[in-house]
């Protein structure tokens, strides 16, 4: 465990605190599901759902919730989804395993036509694995919570999603269409996770690290020559669960790294890119970056001092490839923690004492500010989002924790599907090695 200077320990736990209580109020007590952001009459998404999971063991062992409180609230959750309308019908939860990645916050049904996800299912069922390893008494409804989410994630068939080509009809689309992260059916230009078996090569899968994804311009974004960071999210998500210090694929192996360090570098890229600021955003500087998939002020172009500037809503921003339009989220810098805390904490106490973002804000620090957007008032951030997303949320809580004692990581050492899942990837070495 970390020895942190009192005040910097009083802080993270302030923030953690603070944000952790999104999965306490946004969320219907009834079947668990938890909002995906705080607009209303908003519909909950799993991937919200499944960090709110993993969140309640540290709620636990930080004191914001009692046990049985977090037994009780874990289990509604797993209970729903094991008992949910599960089938072809399209109001259903979700099919073959898979889940809708919005649900109706009171019926739990698919919300606006969703697609199933591959990937937003993953995160769920890592929630669900995060409690099975936590909630390890010898009591009914622990017994229970273990039963149900071993249940949950055997019963995903990710050879359907892969396998076949086309997808069927019930999946669903958006204009990117059926979301799946690897093999056959592939309609995003990259992936951040993919799957090996884990259990039954027929049939279960497991979330590890991807060194696949590639850049619009063909060349690997993960090679360790050139360290570049493109989004946040992918090199932060992953981590949440997988300690990868010291354990390797093939890929990385003739490498001579892992994925963890291939992270360190990668924040120090973006604390890089917001010194050199090329494209002359106000704000940017040594104290001040994270530039991730996230909420923006657009769509809308403005001409400011001359310069004409384009400015996007909801959208994937990374570095040092674009797209920027100066928009910077706080989740994205908490969340590289772990990485790299030295140019880390400066900027949560930048965002905290200086931008006053967590000041007034019922669950820290809101989703996105941007001070190049013009705003009639004299906030130093300039424009702020007028949301919280729970998948923001909960990489504060998660990752604040693993810098602070290693618990998520430590729990997933003990998941027997996790454990294999990396083996069957080609990973090796490390805490790998010593696990049974």
């Amino acid at each position: 465990m970390i020895r942190l200077n009192p005040a910097v320990e009083a802080e993270l736990e302030d923030l953690q605190r603070l944000s952790y209580s999104y999965f306490e109020h946004e969320v219907n007590p009834v079947n668990g599901l938890v909002a995906d952001k705080t607009a209303q009459n908003w519909p909950a998404s799993i991937a919200a759902t499944g960090f709110a999971l993993a969140a309640y063991p540290v709620g636990v062992a930080r004191g914001f919730i009692s046990r049985a409180a977090a037994v009780e609230r874990t289990l509604q959750t797993l209970r729903f989804f094991s008992t949910s309308p599960h089938g072809p019908e399209p109001d259903a939860t979700g099919y073959q395993g898979f889940y809708y990645h919005f649900l109706d916050m009171q019926t739990g049904r698919r919300a606006w036509h969703c697609e199933l996800s591959t990937v937003d299912t993953a995160f769920l069922l890592a929630g669900a694995l995060t409690a099975a390893a936590y909630f390890d008494a010898h009591t009914d409804v622990e017994q229970e919570i273990r039963t149900t989410a071993y249940a949950l994630y055997r019963r995903v068939n990710w050879h359907w999603a892969q396998d076949g080509g086309r997808p069927s009809p019930m999946v669903g689309t958006r204009k990117a269409g059926f979301f799946s992260i690897g093999g056959k059916v592939m309609t995003k230009r990259y992936c951040f996770t993919y799957w090996r078996s884990a259990r039954r090569p027929t049939r279960y899968l497991i979330m590890t690290f991807s060194h696949g994804a590639r850049r619009t311009d063909g060349k690997a974004i993960m090679d360790t020559t050139t360290f570049t960071l493109d989004r946040c999210s992918r090199h932060q998500l992953s981590h949440i669960w997988i300690d990868f210090r010291g354990i390797q694929d093939s890929y990385m192996r003739d490498k001579g790294s892992d994925y963890f360090e291939n992270s360190r570098r990668a924040t120090h890229v973006q604390q890089r890119y917001a010194i050199d600021n090329p494209l002359k955003f106000k704000g940017y500087g040594a104290n001040c970056w994270g530039i991730t998939a996230s909420d923006g002020p657009g769509p809308e172009t403005i001409k400011i001092d001359g310069i004409e500037r384009q400015f996007f809503n909801y959208v994937a921003r990374g570095v040092p490839f674009g797209p920027d339009d100066g928009t910077l989220a706080p989740w994205a810098i908490v969340s590289s923690l772990p990485f790299a805390p030295g140019i880390v904490l400066p900027v949560i106490e930048h965002l905290i004492h200086t931008l006053h973002l967590k000041a007034s804000n019922r669950y820290g620090f809101k989703a996105t500010f941007n001070a190049t957007y013009p705003v009639s008032s004299a906030n130093p951030c300039g424009w702020v989002s007028p949301w919280h997303y729970g998948i923001d949320q909960g990489p504060i809580v998660l990752m604040i924790e693993n810098y602070r004692s290693e618990l998520l990581w430590r729990l997933t050492c003990q998941s027997p599907y996790i454990v294999s899942g990396l083996r069957r990837a080609g990973f090796a070495g490390g805490w790998l090695q010593k696990s049974p």
